[in-house]
């Protein structure tokens, strides 16, 4: 059996810093598509996962809650991700959801097509505001449920319902020509 996110940073705390791995393998994981999704390509989003994690690490003592270490985990890598974006003049590299995801398959015609339409998607992607770019990746890339997304990024349900709401308008309209 596991040890849960609260036990496994008590242990790191008390000495057992090599058990820190159990929460980094947990959350690369859990939160690797995200990343991907909001910092717009697989290097970025390696570094800023990374520099998270080593945040987190460093200021696991100020952790108050070390059984919502997820949680917590989260807002550190939220704030990572945005300060990964200062700087930009508004141009943003295409979103590769497709780089966190496992080996691609055979090149046949429908994956050719498939590939195509996911370089349209990650390019539509890219045009919406940070804050629907990372409520519509929670809610249909990560398959989160509203109440799950407010817990994470502070904001009320009804607002990330809006945000949601207008990234499928903006993708729809962007992506018209394609149905």
């Amino acid at each position: 059996m596991e040890p849960t996110d609260g036990d496994v940073v008590r242990r790191v705390l008390a000495g057992e810093h090599e058990l820190y791995r159990i929460l980094v393998d947990r959350y690369r994981l859990a939160y690797g598509r995200y990343v991907v999704a909001v910092m717009g390509d697989a290097d970025a989003a390696a570094d800023a996962m990374q520099e998270a994690f080593i945040h987190a690490y460093d200021g696991l003592a100020s952790c108050r809650a070390p059984d919502r270490f997820g949680v917590w985990f989260y807002r550190i890598l939220q704030n990572q991700c945005r300060s990964g974006h200062r700087g930009e003049t508004g141009r943003r590299a295409a979103v590769d959801i497709a780089d966190a995801d496992p080996p691609a398959r055979d090149r046949t015609d429908s994956a050719v097509e498939e590939r195509e339409l996911g370089e349209r998607l990650n390019a539509a992607l890219a045009r919406l505001t940070p804050e629907q770019r990372e409520a519509f990746v929670m809610k249909h890339v990560d398959g989160r449920s509203y109440e799950e997304m407010a817990g994470l990024v502070g904001v009320g349900v009804d607002a990330l319902k809006m945000r949601v709401h207008r990234a499928r308008d903006v993708l729809s309209r962007l992506l018209e020509d394609v149905r």
